[in-house]
């Protein structure tokens, strides 16, 4: 979260923030593709990556690492839209790659499309070997419909495929904020950002609900690490505009 805008997105892209960005060339293993995440970038920075990526993937639309980068970078600022047709586009051309799948249904949720998100999911989550990511996704799609103790169970599933991964303790962190259960929240997120992939915005988030607790000090201090001045001012003025709020999960939410 970089501005007052960015703050005031649905949850559903906190809860997708994914992990670290991983090179658009690097092959998939058989524990799932990491999603990248540039949702955390400067704004000059975001539009400059999305640039690039839009670029290369006018010139090799049939690659898979590139498609789902795109798709992400355009996430990043806010063009959900586009990114589920792009992915649509990548499912036609894979239509058994799993990376692809779990990326499209990470578009749909983020396009507020929860059902055939869920849908998508069911079909790549194998029982017996299922992809940590895909089991994040879902989580974070059960959490935007209010399923969250459902959302909590895939999450404590994904930890075991993926126990190091900072992405999963980090989505934990945000359902508990969803249900104002701010220290729980603290908690786990506290552990994500100590955690392999911690991107600038698990930080942030980190800096979120430590503000909605009051504790303004360490809020800013973790902020300005991450951010230009005028945002870590900019933010620090949500934060004790959403503590004036009595619905303050509700704006988080739904705005």
């Amino acid at each position: 979260m970089t501005s007052l805008n960015r703050f005031f997105r649905p949850m559903r892209m906190l809860l997708l923030a994914g992990v670290a960005v991983v090179a658009i060339s690097a092959c998939a293993s058989n524990r799932g593709m990491s999603s990248p995440d540039y949702s955390g970038l400067p704004a000059g920075q975001s539009h400059q990556t999305l640039a690039e990526l839009t670029a290369r993937y006018k010139s090799n639309p049939k690659d898979k690492g590139i498609a789902i980068h795109y798709a992400a970078a355009l996430r990043a600022v806010g063009q959900s839209q586009q990114a589920v047709a792009v992915l649509e586009i990548s499912v036609g051309l894979h239509p058994r790659d799993a990376d692809i799948a779990v990326a499209y249904a990470k578009a749909l949720t983020a396009d507020g499309r929860f059902e055939q998100s869920l849908q998508v999911l069911d079909n790549v989550i194998r029982p017996e070997a299922p992809d940590w990511n895909a089991l994040l996704v879902k989580g974070a799609t059960l959490d935007q419909v209010g399923r969250n103790q459902e959302a909590r169970a895939l999450y404590a599933q994904a930890l075991v495929y993926a126990p190091d991964e900072a992405s999963v303790e980090a989505n934990i962190g945000l359902s508990y904020a969803m249900t104002n259960e701010l220290p729980a929240a603290e908690q786990h997120l506290r552990r994500a950002v100590q955690m392999r992939g911690a991107t600038s915005r698990v930080r942030q988030n980190l800096a979120l609900v430590i503000g909605l607790q009051g504790r303004f000090d360490e809020c800013r201090a973790i902020y300005a690490a991450e951010l230009p001045p005028e945002q870590v001012e900019s933010n620090m003025a949500y934060v004790r505009a959403l503590l004036t709020q009595q619905n303050r999960w509700d704006m988080i939410a739904k705005s």
